[in-house]
């Protein structure tokens, strides 16, 4: 239980091994619409951190704020920082931020439908110059995703949701990314898709040393993969701590694993109102 604390707003010292660090972000959107509200955290270089809550809590605004691309849904950081390698990267054009290694694979996915899987994949390797270096990216993306060279030739829009998404992950990989930023992997997939999905990604992490910050509402499955973790609430880091004391922690199985210690409870007892007085 030493591992997790409660958040509190603070600065975050910048060490060598935190690869991207958000000190006290707000985010609005319209001019008006206060998302976050003051979100502190760190990624470590070459890990898997995992952003936790349910829908609403400002795990993907918090994930747009990184990846600047906020302004398309009319929302902007107006407070605290977003450094990246030691760099403020706040205010960088998205292309410019692709270029630096960041990458995110959006909710939903979002495949071109009307282009074929490989032609799809090639969309990643628009800042690439090398055809060659894209052939053998290619070729790598396909060793992680197999069943992707089996329809390869197929139109993107007709293949199911899982292929769809090893298509979202495999065109962030033909940009080389150093950190990639993933929202909602596991959305509107079955379980067995889900585990596939998420080995998938600890083995590019593993064997390309490519950063992950991971934003998922199951976390059950996110804490198996990740080695540290932050809950969001209401636009709020509520709680943070490695993975491992996020699954003994009580809070964390009664409201986020369905899991409580003092047996089977009637809903009335679990709102979350009862979730907001103790950790707000």
């Amino acid at each position: 239980m030493d591992d997790i604390k409660v958040a509190k707003k603070s600065k975050l010292p910048n060490k060598s091994d935190d690869i991207l660090i958000v000190n006290n972000i707000e985010v609005v959107y319209s001019h008006v619409i206060l998302v976050l509200k003051g979100v502190s955290l760190k990624v470590k270089k070459g890990g898997i951190t995992a952003l936790l809550g349910g829908n609403g809590a400002g795990k993907s605004t918090t994930l747009k704020s990184i990846s600047t691309l906020l302004s398309s849904e009319r929302g902007e950081v107006t407070k605290g920082s977003v450094n990246f390698n030691g760099e403020d990267i706040h205010g960088l054009d998205p292309s410019q931020l692709v270029k630096k290694g960041v990458i995110q694979v959006m909710e939903g996915r979002h495949c071109f439908e009307h282009l074929t899987v490989e032609e799809n994949l090639l969309t990643g390797a628009y800042t690439r110059s090398s055809s060659k270096e894209t052939k053998v990216d290619l070729e790598r993306v396909y060793n992680y995703f197999p069943r992707l060279r089996d329809r390869r030739t197929s139109q993107a829009g007709y293949t199911s949701g899982g292929e769809q998404q090893m298509i979202a992950i495999g065109r962030a990989l033909m940009a080389h990314p150093t950190m990639i930023l993933l929202d909602e992997p596991s959305m509107g997939l079955a379980p067995q898709l889900v585990k596939q999905i998420f080995e998938i990604v600890a083995e590019i992490n593993r064997k390309e040393g490519v950063t992950i910050l991971l934003a998922e509402q199951n976390t059950n499955v996110a804490l198996q993969y990740a080695e540290y973790a932050y809950i969001l609430e209401n636009g709020r880091v509520v709680m943070e701590g490695t993975a491992e004391s996020m699954r003994d922690n009580e809070d964390v199985k009664e409201f986020y694993l369905g899991i409580s210690g003092e047996g089977r409870q009637s809903f009335k007892d679990v709102k979350q109102y009862r979730r907001r007085k103790r950790w707000l």
